[in-house]
């Protein structure tokens, strides 16, 4: 009996041991792959549709995209965080208007989580503003590329770990899905969540921003198989090689680092919702296609998206995440 019983005991732990490796050494290839352009197109004519009349902050069309957000969030059985009592993180009209004088109405955050299997409490933050400019002398200013892409993009990066969930190889970290209004009026969503956040900023480990990533600039008019990372080295060597990595494994993209120069005169690293982590010290990146003649005009339209490129852009910051959220350690802050 005492020989069956450590027989017993040992492949158990064998067992145990194999199964830890093997959820470890899971490939991301497979869930990489339900991230389709058939799925984002389908987002993005309903997100930037002119239902929701250019998404203003504190719109009603704004509501209305929300709305339709936590609608597929419910959808594929993502949650809302814990703490939390919805998928909404109120902002009031003071506080958007504090700033800038403006006349904006209450607006949200919206938010939704997957929580780590093993380190529930440190957060990997993916973030992408869905607000635009609303409705300019009767035409709707769309925002299809800014930031429809990346609005459609963190709900199929959500729905692909949730599907890895699902098969037991869910992230080791927690993963907060963070859609932020405010931006075109000055970053004020991520604001807000920088200086009341719902887990501590401490915790956090990065911030992976999502800001047009649906088209391509005259820079790139030849091919569209880039994107330009912004802000990965300014704090964390180790953030900035993981980005690497995970290109040169699963998606191959060129990686243009033009606008990381912290010369450079467009000044990007301050003006997207990734700033409001860093400049808490926290690791963040920012994913971006560059402007184009569209940027802010009503031509914004989702009949000019270039879905092979939103796909990869996609999948290249699901594939980044998913290092970040399974890996041994948190990405160090070896920078000022």
């Amino acid at each position: 009996m005492k020989k069956i019983l450590f027989l017993f005991v040992a492949l158990t732990v064998i067992s145990c041991s194999t199964q830890k490796r093997g959820v470890a050494a899971v490939e991301p290839t497979k869930y990489m792959n339900t991230i389709t352009a058939e799925d984002l197109k389908t987002h993005l004519y309903i997100v930037a549709s002119d239902e929701m009349e250019g998404r203003e902050t504190g719109s009603a069309g704004q509501k209305k995209a929300g709305q339709y957000l936590i609608k597929q969030y419910e959808k594929n059985n993502v949650p809302f965080p814990k703490g939390a009592t919805n998928y909404y993180q109120p902002i009031p009209a003071a506080y958007l208007n504090k700033k800038y004088g403006e006349k904006l109405g209450d607006s949200e955050n919206i938010w939704a989580f997957i929580e780590g299997s093993e380190k529930p409490n440190e957060i990997l933050i993916i973030s992408a503003h869905y607000d635009h400019v609303g409705i300019k002398d009767g035409e709707v200013y769309n925002g299809a590329d800014d930031d429809g892409s990346g609005t459609v993009a963190l709900l199929e990066i959500a729905q692909a770990f949730e599907i890895a969930k699902k098969e037991g190889h869910g992230p080791k970290r927690s993963i907060l899905f963070l859609h932020v209004t405010g931006e075109e009026h000055g970053l004020h969503g991520s604001r807000f969540y920088s200086e009341n956040p719902l887990f501590p900023l401490a915790n956090t480990i990065t911030d992976i921003n999502i800001d047009m990533i649906g088209r391509r600039d005259e820079a790139h008019a030849g091919s569209n198989n880039y994107v330009y990372v912004i802000g990965a080295n300014r704090l964390s060597t180790d953030l900035d090689n993981i980005c690497t990595i995970a290109n040169a494994k699963y998606t191959n993209l060129d990686l243009d680092y033009k606008f990381n120069d912290p010369k450079d005169p467009n000044r990007f690293y301050e003006r997207s919702d990734h700033y409001n982590f860093a400049k808490n010290g926290i690791p963040s990146v920012f994913f971006f296609n560059g402007v184009h003649a569209d940027y802010h005009k009503k031509t914004d339209e989702v009949d000019k998206i270039e879905f092979d490129a939103l796909t990869k852009r996609t999948q290249f910051a699901f594939v980044t995440a998913w290092e970040l959220a399974n890996r041994t350690e948190r990405p160090i802050v070896d920078k000022k």
